[in-house]
């Protein structure tokens, strides 16, 4: 078969653990595109938490195609007029939404339900492991104190 001019494929990777998958679909130097950070996948198992991290270079956008999750964001930027601020939204198949993460705010979630769940998400930087632009806290962080037990009403 003749491949059209410009087309190409790349073979993704699936990275597979205990709790789920995480798979790179795009990355900017990939030179698929004139400019691009990444997207990504990731599956997580129900009551999965991955929480928190944030970035100082780049900005995030989260998509959650596949299942339900509780998304939690904390304000870590100094010079912020919300500095501190905790908002928590609900993300799914339910509630189809995109969000921006801005750089210097901390951000997880939790799965919701009994399914797995996928989120696809995009960065305005590419991974580099020799470098990365993550920065970790722990999921039960004492300054966030998010309490991330579901309330029953």
């Amino acid at each position: 078969m003749q491949i059209i001019e410009g087309v190409v494929t790349k073979q993704l990777t699936k990275h597979c653990d205990d709790r789920g998958f995480f798979m790179e679909i795009l990355r900017e130097d990939d030179d698929l595109l004139s400019h691009f950070g990444q997207a990504s996948m990731s599956m997580s198992y129900p009551g999965v938490i991955k929480a928190f991290h944030y970035h100082k270079r780049q900005d995030d956008i989260w998509f959650f195609p596949i299942g339900n999750a509780q998304v939690v964001l904390h304000d870590l930027r100094e010079n912020s007029p919300t500095k501190g601020v905790t908002n928590v939204f609900y993300l799914g198949e339910t509630n189809p939404l995109l969000l921006v993460i801005p750089k210097g705010v901390a951000h997880g979630y939790r799965v919701l339900g009994s399914s797995p769940l996928i989120i696809t998400y995009f960065t305005t930087e590419a991974y580099n492991p020799a470098n990365p632009d993550e920065r970790r806290l722990p999921w039960n962080d004492a300054d966030i104190n998010f309490d991330w037990t579901t309330e029953n009403r």
